[in-house]
């Protein structure tokens, strides 16, 4: 019965290891970006947010007001970022402004963040054909071939609700 136990609980810190492994190695992208920011903030205790400037080229990570490092920029200034309300729709969310260490302003190109809670921004991102939706808390990444799909579902699940 203990060697059951012990295997039990050395498979579970295995299984536990390669998963950590795996978001550590895997290259960011919209798929996996909730779910690394999330176990940023959680190991830093505070937001973590990625921040791309002028053309989308650079892009560095935050946490709260600490540069944590540079990121391989996985998009371009094509993409796009939207709200949605069942009221008003899909608008286009406003860029947050940015001041670097020096007191300078910079453009902004994309924006995301995630707390220490593993809530996101609740945005919809636009870019190469597909839909990226975090606006649900309990799971990491919708996606979609269109934001029309996206509003589809969420006006099905609304009315479900309803």
């Amino acid at each position: 019965m203990i060697v059951i136990v012990i295997m039990g609980v050395v498979y579970t810190l295995v299984i536990t290891k390669l998963q950590t492994a795996d978001v550590k190695k895997a290259p960011l992208g919209f798929k996996n970006l909730k779910p690394v920011l999330a176990k940023l903030a959680k190991e830093s205790g505070a937001e973590v947010r990625l921040w791309c400037f002028d053309d989308c080229s650079e892009c560095m990570l935050y946490s709260g007001t600490t540069k944590l490092k540079e990121v391989k920029s996985f998009f371009d200034d094509s993409v796009s970022s939207y709200t949605y309300d069942y009221l008003r729709g899909v608008t286009q969310k406003k860029l947050d402004v940015f001041f670097d260490e020096n007191d300078v302003q910079k453009d902004v190109c994309f924006t995301f963040g995630v707390d220490v809670q593993g809530i996101s921004d609740q945005i919809l991102v636009v870019f190469k054909e597909k839909t990226y939706d975090y606006t649900n808390y309990f799971s990491d990444v919708d996606i979609y071939n269109s934001m029309q799909e996206a509003v589809d579902m969420k006006e099905k699940l609304i009315e479900k609700v309803k």
